[in-house]
């Protein structure tokens, strides 16, 4: 049971998502004299950056999850509770769940971002997100399900839309995620299925803008396509989707490619529960928040991550989506609260430190940009693995994953090819269907 507030000790502070702000904020409140509830729709927390290895095979769903209760476990002033949130009321300071009602004294917004598919209804309606475990999962499912449909027709050219893989976004999870995909093409499909050529097997990256990597160098970005190329990947720069009707999708440059697999990764928006009302909500449904992660109108709520918006003179267009952002405004929060609640000054805004960046494109092949330190190759690649590996929560996942890349490093052909759950994607509308619809 959690204490309403005339009853409690301590003051409470309700944190809503368990990605990687809001697991910070939590870390660092621990011992203080607050009451912690962290809330989640589900009960473990996934290491995001690893999403798109489960998504083609190399690793496990499991081994990128970590049960959030039992990360928490030694935290005396820790609560967890798995539910739905239905509503903010400030007026109140409650948070509306499926599970019940909660009051607070001060909440952390840190729900994270959903795919943007920018009111493409149809793109929305036939494409594949990967912005969860059980997405990530589905994508692994549907890809393997193509292959082995594309064995059962005899005539290439029945073969091709299962055969064309369309990755949408050249950010590194549309990078990493195509170059995995290409060494299922090189190191795989001949030995799983002797049925089908390598030549037949095509995968695409489309990216709207003149390059990839954007938020990289431009070396790192230049290095990276050369990369993507040198795996077979067709790289497909300043070109924009227009449609995708489940069995072609269509480009603004009048292009087009007949496929079954579209992997949506183009852009992201905010996620959060009603109650904030929308003068708040910046461009990509964020939440607009000041200089010390406070939303704009609210008293003692926070929002930090993905679902927040930092407009300042330092960061124009809000924060970059990425876990040490988010972990370093966790930080701030936790001790901005104490500071509060102890009486301290609370001056200093939230500043960003941008510790580098980096993706990687298949074995041995990577780029990172730390400051003025550009890394790319083998040497960006061990990097890349390392930095990943210890940011894993737990010993066994890090174990399991070290282990499994070591396998795949030296046989090429390691990897997860289970189709557990069927994954049944709406079916596309026929052309008499369409044909009756304009009429």
């Amino acid at each position: 049971m959690l204490l309403n507030r005339t009853e409690r000790s301590f003051p409470r502070v309700i944190i809503i998502g368990g990605g990687f702000g809001g697991v910070e904020v939590a870390r660092k409140l621990k011992d203080k004299e607050v009451e912690v509830v962290l809330i989640d729709r589900n009960n473990f927390h996934t290491f995001q950056p690893l999403m798109y290895q489960v998504a083609t095979g190399t690793l496990a769903d499991d081994a990128i999850s970590f049960p959030i209760r039992k990360m928490f476990k030694s935290q005396q002033n820790f609560r967890f509770r798995m539910a739905e949130v239905l509503r903010i009321d400030n007026e109140n300071k409650e948070v509306h769940t499926s599970v019940g009602t909660y009051d607070y004294d001060y909440l952390v917004i840190a729900t994270g971002a959903t795919s943007n598919f920018f009111g493409n209804a149809e793109v929305e309606k036939y494409s594949l997100p990967m912005k969860s475990i059980k997405e990530a999962l589905n994508i692994r499912s549907y890809v393997l399900q193509n292959l082995e449909e594309a064995v059962l027709r005899k005539n290439i050219s029945d073969r091709e839309r299962y055969l064309n893989f369309v990755v949408v976004g050249g950010g590194p999870t549309g990078v990493e995620l195509s170059g995995a995909i290409a060494e299922i093409q090189l190191h795989m499909l001949k030995k799983d299925y002797p049925e089908l050529s390598e030549n037949e097997m095509k995968v695409y990256l489309v990216e709207g803008t003149g390059k990839i990597l954007g938020a990289l160098s431009e070396k790192s970005s230049r290095d990276a396509e050369r990369y993507l190329k040198e795996l077979g990947v067709k790289v497909m720069l300043n070109t924009q989707v227009t449609g995708y009707d489940g069995n072609t999708i269509t480009f603004n440059n009048g292009e087009s490619i007949p496929t079954k697999t579209v992997i949506w990764g183009a852009g992201v928006k905010g996620q959060f529960p009603e109650g904030i009302h929308a003068d708040y909500i910046e461009r990509g449904n964020r939440i607009r928040t000041n200089g010390q992660c406070q939303v704009e109108g609210f008293e003692g709520i926070y929002a930090i991550g993905d679902v927040s918006a930092m407009i300042t003179e330092d960061t124009p267009r809000g924060l970059p989506g990425v876990a040490p952002a988010a972990q370093q405004q966790g930080k701030y929060v936790a001790q901005h609260i104490m500071n509060i609640i102890s009486g301290k000054p609370n001056e200093e805004s939230f500043k960003y430190f941008d510790k580098g960046s980096m993706a990687t494109v298949g074995r041995n092949r990577a780029v990172v940009d730390m400051g003025k330190i550009h890394m790319k190759g083998f040497i960006a690649w061990l990097t890349w693995m390392f930095v990943h590996l210890v940011s894993i929560f737990g010993f066994r996942n890090k174990v399991i994953t070290f282990v499994n890349w070591s396998i795949k490093f030296l046989t090429k052909n390691s990897g997860i090819r289970l189709i557990i759950n069927r994954y049944n994607r709406p079916l596309p509308v026929s052309n008499e269907e369409k044909e009756e619809k304009v009429k």
